[in-house]
């Protein structure tokens, strides 16, 4: 992924050298290295008993609930935007942080734009891989964007008032 930016101790950084590859969908044999598999067949890999160290990612209608037993074993865990119209992935990534205790990776991935980061960060996602025909680096500007929030979130559970 050519255009992924991640939070590293809270400093947004466009990253070069990403190692995983996202599947889509398998018409072939899979490549080698890290890759990002779709829920269906990342359970389906992992009951078939083949050692995987791959992540998954979930689509909207997928349940996170469903990754519950697994949560220690993933390395990374991306979340799908299909559409930009779609927030579904926000109340994933809010329940994958707060009731699940997810502490790994999460990573926005699909239609990815310059204007959702920073509400994407306060949901819990530290990674995220900008659209392709998007500038990365004009991306980073909308991690910056807001330094004040006035509602709750995962990085801020405490809403404005009670902050002061």
């Amino acid at each position: 992924m050519n255009n992924l930016l991640q939070l590293r101790e809270r400093v947004a950084l466009k990253v070069d050298d990403d190692p995983w590859t996202l599947i889509r969908a398998v018409d072939s044999e899979l490549p080698a290295g890290p890759l990002i598999l779709p829920l269906a067949l990342w359970l389906m890999r992992r009951l078939a008993h083949h050692p995987s160290r791959d992540a998954v990612w979930l689509g909207p209608d997928d349940e996170v609930e469903s990754l519950k037993p697994w949560l220690k074993l993933l390395p990374m865990i991306a979340l799908d935007f299909p559409s930009f119209r779609d927030g579904r992935a926000y109340s994933q990534a809010y329940l994958l942080r707060t009731r699940l205790g997810w502490a790994g990776e999460l990573r926005a991935i699909g239609d990815v734009l310059r204007d959702q980061l920073s509400h994407m960060r306060q949901c819990g996602f530290d990674a995220f891989a900008v659209r392709e025909d998007k500038c990365a680096e004009d991306a980073l500007k909308g991690l910056a964007g807001m330094s004040v929030h006035y509602g709750r979130s995962v990085i801020e559970p405490r809403p404005l008032f009670r902050r002061r």
